[in-house]
């Protein structure tokens, strides 16, 4: 890429941990095929420490987890090992005691009944098997506040076995899926899903520095978490996922840094063939990186839990599929993003893109809630566009 990039690049960077409001601490990357072609890092890993943020920072990277547990999976059926069509619960029996919520009766008790049909990891695979999260559903919300649901962030079998908000198949609805799909994994390779990981995908792309229980060498580089207030402060909060949780949740459960997962960025977009080895069959990946969901779209995600999420969405008036597992937008978007191309975000305002037909991936890392912020996100946005205008850029020169 080009000096101007580079050049634009920490000028957005800068700005977003200088600007009112701002955003504490950024790690921001970009790849090809072979390398990261940028690298930065700006602020300071939390507001009263005076570390200051660097490339090899760690990350709770939230639902960034889930492209890697789908990879998981992927595995699995290449080696016949995983039917996706087959009930999930040939592989975790209790998902099978799971019902249908239609709502809560006049003493507020939820009205349960049996599902028509049988969840697969397909449907887990796509969010269209009934699952949802406490802060884009106001039913599981309501169950938590009133019938004592735990959050996923406890790492519980118990914060899994939640009602479904649907019939298994019926419509796209983000939420627990993946960490279900993590189950599955476990159930067909009888091991937890951090040793699966490491062996079968982050050994053969050299992520050392990613796990879902931090080592003491991760937890020094580790970055704070932040609270926004409605005036736009920032506050740090105590926040740490559970070091040795019940689950290993594939939904959100890992800590990572920004380089480890333009490793795994440039896995995909070199076939499945990572630095150190393959991960995924070419056809594979072929064929996981299409829009799965059919005539079905992906719909914007509404803030229920304020603190946790603002009302949310990608490229609004854009159609948006989803693939095995990552967003796809259907048309191009505003910032240069190609159709077809693939992404994803983590909760606390982490973003990624992967642009196979170019070749070409980026992410964007900070640990603020809620999702959405208006300053990481809108300085995501930045990066992501002057990434493109780089490129139009070399190709016009």
């Amino acid at each position: 890429m080009s000096a101007d990039f580079k050049a634009a690049a920490d000028a957005i960077l800068n700005k977003v941990v200088t600007s009112n409001p701002a955003v504490p601490g950024v790690v921001a990357m970009a790849t090809d095929r072979q390398r990261n072609i940028y690298e930065g890092a700006a602020g300071l890993r939390r507001l009263d420490s005076d570390e200051t943020m660097t490339t090899d920072t760690i990350f709770a990277i939230f639902s960034t987890t889930k492209a890697i547990t789908g990879t998981a999976v992927l595995q699995l059926v290449e080696e016949g090992r995983l039917d996706l069509d087959a009930p999930a619960k040939t592989y975790v029996p209790e998902i099978a005691r799971l019902q249908v919520i239609e709502g809560f009766d006049t003493h507020s008790e939820p009205k349960l009944r049996p599902p028509k049909r049988e969840v697969t990891t397909r449907m887990l695979l796509l969010h269209t098997a009934g699952f949802g999260y406490d802060f884009f559903s106001e039913t599981y919300n309501r169950l938590s506040q009133e019938k004592g649901q735990p959050s996923v962030v406890t790492g519980s079998k118990a914060s899994l076995m939640t009602p479904l908000l649907f019939d298994p198949g019926e419509r796209w609805e983000y939420g627990s899926n993946i960490d279900w799909c993590g189950l599955v994994v476990e159930g067909i390779t009888g091991k937890r899903l951090g040793e699966v990981f490491r062996t079968r995908i982050f050994e053969p792309l050299g992520m050392h520095n990613t796990a879902f229980v931090m080592t003491e060498a991760m937890r020094a580089r580790v970055a704070g978490m932040h609270a926004r207030s409605s005036d736009g402060s920032l506050a740090p909060i105590e926040f740490e996922l559970p070091s040795e949780p019940e689950v290993h949740m594939g939904g959100h459960g890992l800590y990572g840094s920004v380089g480890d997962y333009m490793r795994f960025i440039r896995m995909w977009l070199n076939d499945g063939n990572g630095e150190q080895g393959r991960v995924l069959k070419p056809e594979t990946v072929r064929m996981a990186e299409r829009n799965q969901l059919g005539e079905k779209k992906i719909t914007r995600l509404p803030g229920v839990i304020r603190t946790l999420s603002n009302d949310a969405e990608f490229f609004p008036g854009l159609s948006k599929s989803w693939s095995f597992t990552f967003m796809v937008n259907d048309e191009a978007a505003s910032t240069g993003r190609p159709a077809g191309a693939l992404g994803w975000a983590g909760l606390a305002n982490l973003f990624y893109w992967i642009d196979r037909q170019n070749g070409f991936g980026g992410f964007w890392a900070t640990q603020i809630l809620p999702f959405a912020d208006p300053v990481s996100f809108g300085g995501y946005m930045d990066f992501e566009t002057a990434f493109y205008d780089g490129l139009r850029q070399r190709k016009v020169g």
